[in-house]
């Protein structure tokens, strides 16, 4: 992906190539309540809806998991969230829009309920979500036009991951700059026509990996921008099973996979079901392989971004319009209440 105009036609692409910008300029401010609160508690719920969650918080979670912060640490959805007991929990609801019809109700819920430990993250000022939060915080990325949520999900990845270095009394401000080529590389690597082609023939196209929310995100994108079947694969679980129904025109596509598993992985996807598998990884693989720089502690953001080049690059290949859906709309159920 670069500035020529069969891309910058497109608002999706435009906002994917605005994240670079967003990252090196990215700064967290007026955190010191809730990051005080977090250490207080020691409890931290993240809820919201689609890429609002599955990238922000999971990655948060995972990078919190191998600093050892020692957090009670959690995502749901909205409605599943107030399922359970947070009453000593700091919640926070991400939502762009800040009309989310689930993450408000549930924060309305939580506030019936006498909740005080309630923040908000959104891209837009004066929201509903701004009401009920006691406090929300504002991204700097402004809105978006395209369907599929792109340059907000990673600035609310920096937010969320900033917050909890924030809270073990670290920063990673001085790797932004770092971040940001990174991430500009992955989103400009040329992509072999052989990748392009394996999903513009798929019957289902799955991303395979960890549960750190790349993989999930990136199976989220398949629907919106290349229009197909799509499946997240957590860990090896693609060895345990679903290979029984898989099919050869079938594409599987591993994010920083285990070196341990690349041969039993040759033989069952490639051996037994007979599909193509490529791999998105710092180091190459055996096989075909997107490699990207490694940023310490961040390359999860490096991974989404190599992800988004390779499905656009399909969808333009399909001749799909990036910009226009036929049933998904930008905020899928909107809150109507007061």
């Amino acid at each position: 992906m670069n500035d020529a105009p069969k891309y910058t036609k497109f608002a999706l692409c435009r906002e994917m190539m605005e994240s670079p910008s967003i990252i090196r300029n990215f700064k967290i401010e007026n955190t010191d309540s809730v990051v005080e609160q977090i250490n207080e508690t020691k409890k931290l719920f993240l809820t919201g809806e689609g890429s609002s969650r599955l990238f922000p918080a999971k990655n948060a979670i995972a990078n919190a998991m191998k600093m050892g912060l020692g957090l009670s640490l959690m995502t749901e959805g909205s409605y599943q969230s107030v399922e359970y007991k947070l009453g000593d929990y700091v919640v926070f609801a991400a939502s762009n829009s800040g009309r989310t019809k689930e993450t408000l109700s549930a924060f309305n819920k939580l506030k019936e309920n006498g909740h005080q430990k309630l923040f908000g993250l959104t891209a837009n000022k004066n929201t509903k979500l701004e009401e009920i939060a006691n406090q929300t915080f504002v991204l700097s990325c402004g809105s978006e036009d395209a369907i599929a949520a792109t340059k907000s999900s990673i600035e609310q990845g920096l937010f969320y991951q900033a917050l909890l270095w924030q809270a073990a009394g670290k920063s990673f401000d001085e790797k932004l700059d770092e971040l940001a080529v990174a991430f500009e590389e992955a989103l400009g690597v040329q992509i072999p026509a052989e990748i392009t082609e394996a999903i513009t023939k798929a019957q289902t196209v799955f991303f395979a990996g960890r549960n750190d929310g790349v993989a999930e995100e990136l199976t989220v994108k398949v629907n919106e921008i290349v229009r197909k079947k799509s499946d997240f694969l957590e860990g090896t679980s693609y060895m345990h099973g679903i290979q029984e129904v898989m099919h050869q025109s079938d594409i599987v596509i591993l994010i920083d996979p285990y070196k341990s598993e690349l041969e039993k992985t040759k033989e069952i996807m490639l051996g037994q079901v007979g599909l193509k598998v490529f791999a998105i990884s710092t180091e190459d693989t055996i096989f075909p392989t997107i490699k990207v720089k490694a940023v310490d502690g961040l390359t999860n953001f490096v991974y989404v971004a190599a992800g988004w080049n390779i499905l656009v690059e399909a969808g333009i290949s399909l001749g799909i319009n990036l910009d226009e859906t036929e049933r998904a709309q930008k905020v899928g159920n909107v809150f109507e209440g007061n």
